[in-house]
Order: structure tokens, then C-alpha cells, then sequence
């Protein structure tokens, strides 16, 4: 697949600011669990790129397979932890809004596992991934894991 243009070439001004959120938003919080919700909003949003990006990077963290491959089915897998699974739920409410408001019981539990600050630092991040992901399907990116660890 070929790109269909380079978005940090065609507005650099913005993309690359962007870029610096996302990397404060990406270290605010605990690298595996920020995996797990990049990993799981690109599924939802059927991000190959991304996708292939954040389980290479997982794995370099020490990510599991069994949990990589267990995390379409999180919910009925045992094998995440409360606020793991707090963050999933969050994850999958904001990131299918468009499907309906339900994500009160989502709420519920993300205030159970984390604090405010913790809150909003996740949902930036939610914010901030289902951005990456719509960037990568609009204008077919693919970027190796080795390269983008090299750019970062």
C-alpha cells in the first residue's frame, strides 16, 4: 500500500505538535496499560498501521501473546487486571460514542480504578490514538515499528 500523501511533509506546523501531545499523553501513564488501549481503539477502528505498530511495541514492552491475542474478547478473558479492564470499557465507550451513550457503567468503573487526573489522562490518550488511527485510514500510512521508534 502506498500513502496517499505524508501528513507531517504536507502540514508540519500541525503535525508536529500533534505529535508532541501524543508523546506526553503517551507517557502520563503506565506504558502497558497505554498499549493495551491503543491496542484495543485500533481495533475498533480497524487500524492496520496502528495495529501493527502497538503490538510490536507491547511485545518490546513484555506484553504477553496470550494477552495481546485475548484482547478483541477482553471482557470474557481472565487474564486483565480491575483497572485494566476499567480502561478497556472506557476505551470501547469513547471510541463507539456514535453507537449510543452507554458509557455510564464504563464511568463507574473508571472512577473505581482511577483518580481525576488519571481520567483525563486516559481519555487524551483514547483521544489522541483514535486521532492516530484516522490519520493512518485516511491517507493509507504504513510505518514500520522500527521506523517510528527511530523518528520518535
Amino acid at each position: 500500500m502506498t500513502a496517499k500523501l505524508d501528513p507531517f511533509a504536507a502540514a508540519p506546523g500541525v503535525m508536529k505538535p500533534w505529535f508532541a501531545a501524543s508523546a506526553a499523553i503517551n507517557a502520563s501513564l503506565e506504558p502497558a496499560l497505554i498499549e493495551l488501549v491503543k491496542i484495543r481503539a485500533s481495533q475498533i477502528n480497524q487500524c492496520a498501521n496502528c495495529l501493527n505498530m502497538h503490538t510490536a511495541e507491547a511485545r518490546a514492552k513484555g506484553e504477553s501473546e496470550q494477552r495481546l491475542h485475548l484482547l478483541a474478547a477482553w471482557r470474557e478473558a481472565p487474564c486483565y487486571t480491575p483497572r485494566e479492564r476499567a480502561a478497556l470499557a472506557w476505551t470501547d465507550a469513547l471510541t463507539r460514542l456514535s453507537e449510543g451513550h452507554t458509557h455510564r457503567e464504563a464511568y463507574d468503573a473508571l472512577t473505581a480504578e482511577f483518580s481525576e487526573e488519571e481520567q483525563v489522562k486516559l481519555t487524551l490518550m483514547i483521544n489522541i490514538i483514535t486521532g492516530w488511527n484516522r490519520l493512518a485510514v485516511a491517507f493509507d500510512l504504513w510505518i514500520e515499528p522500527a521506523a517510528a521508534q527511530a523518528a520518535a
